[in-house]
């Protein structure tokens, strides 16, 4: 699977940013995918993943209640809608893609990644 995310900026603190990636290659209703991101100086993380279905999602608890993960099987993308935004949750975000219809929240468990997008929150 090849992906492509964008949807990337700078956004004030308490405000809203909707990231998308655009799948092609694989049957996208094959996988199951996911975001991660990664700060300044520190490792990449999870955020949150949703099976091949849209049925069920996992979040981190970093942005639990902020964060919305939801996909379009017909439209090979899934976004994720980041709202409340804190300057903590600043970093470059990936979206990944997992030759299994099943979330996963570990980083080896994903084979495909996207180029990243970049998020900046201003406070």
């Amino acid at each position: 699977v090849q992906l492509q995310a964008s949807g990337g900026g700078l956004v004030q603190a308490r405000g809203s940013l909707r990231l998308s990636c655009i799948a092609s290659g694989r049957s996208f209703k094959d996988v199951a995918m996911g975001w991660f991101r990664q700060a300044p100086g520190k490792e990449r993380e999870f955020v949150s993943t949703i099976n091949w279905s849209g049925a069920i999602k996992y979040y981190a608890d970093s942005v639990k209640g902020r964060f919305t993960i939801s996909r379009d099987n017909a439209e090979n993308t899934v976004w994720l809608q980041m709202d409340s935004v804190i300057p903590e949750d600043t970093a470059v975000y990936y979206c990944a893609a997992r030759p299994r219809q099943a979330i996963a929240t570990r980083e080896a468990e994903y084979n495909s990644w996207g180029q990243g997008t970049e998020v900046t929150v201003s406070s």
